[in-house]
């Protein structure tokens, strides 16, 4: 037996499908001049120029096309608005509170990435599109500041076993380099002898015989990793990456467009 239709379901909108993107790189500065003493965690965000939250900073993002793929609408997107294309975007989760949009029920699959200071420094600025420090973010749009906290969450506990912090280092680095991405994500100073007989005994780097030289302190030894560094592949659209059962996003395309 067909089963009947009720009046909600009659009358209520079809579902929108946006996809936003979380970039992370390690830097110092906002590309306007405006600085810190420590390089933390930054990514950038969108001024959106439309109701609803005109005028407030978004992800970078937008309604997922017919034809696109998700992972063509997120680089697609954050190419339009940003011009960054970073070398692989991984699937986050998905967001789809049913509050969190004003307008109409909107989830939004979320990708993120990280790159390095080199690649962020080309981002295309201006007066809607700009850099922030993760841990002193402006009023964002819809749940973006719960979609940037759980990314944030990923990003430290992939800290602890994987090589995640190549995408801020590159091939080779120091060993205060590395310290200063573990204290950026992390947070907090870490004592310079214990990391140093943590990393080393870890496993994970190995002693070049190159030396970095230049800055106003002796020559420092460089490291590499012990292991070839691979990116993940970005994951099918079925496929599941983490908890939390938390919102969507209808975010931004060219500028912040209206959320799909």
């Amino acid at each position: 037996m067909q089963r009947s239709t009720t009046p909600a379901e009659q009358t209520d909108p079809q579902v929108g499908l946006a996809v936003s993107t979380v970039i992370f790189t390690l830097r110092a500065d906002d590309g306007f001049g405006a600085t810190d003493p420590a390089p933390g965690i930054w990514l950038p965000l969108v001024r959106r120029i439309r109701e609803p939250y005109d005028g407030l900073w978004a992800l970078p993002g937008g309604p997922l096309g017919a034809a696109e793929s998700l992972a063509d609408a997120a680089s697609s997107t954050l190419e339009t608005t940003t011009s960054l294309r970073p070398r692989y975007l991984e699937q986050l989760y998905a967001f789809g509170d049913l509050d969190r949009s004003p307008a109409e029920r909107v989830v939004s699959i979320v990708y993120w990435a990280l790159v390095g200071s080199d690649e962020a420094k080309r981002t295309r600025l201006g007066q809607n599109v700009r850099w922030f420090p993760a841990d002193a973010l402006p009023p964002l749009a819809f749940d973006h500041r719960d979609i940037v906290e759980y990314a944030l969450w990923r990003l430290r506990n992939k800290l602890e076993y994987s090589h995640i912090a190549h995408a801020f280092l590159g091939e080779t680095f120091t060993l205060s380099e590395l310290r200063e991405v573990h204290e950026a994500v992390l947070q907090k100073q870490l004592d310079p002898a214990n990391f140093r007989r943590q990393v080393e005994s870890s496993g994970l780097v190995l002693q070049t015989d190159e030396l970095r030289t230049g800055g106003r302190h002796r020559p420092a030894r460089l490291y590499r990793w012990t292991q070839p560094v691979t990116r993940p592949e970005t994951p099918s659209p079925g496929r599941s990456t983490s908890r939390r059962p938390t919102t969507s996003t209808p975010t931004t395309r060219q500028q912040s467009e209206e959320p799909a």
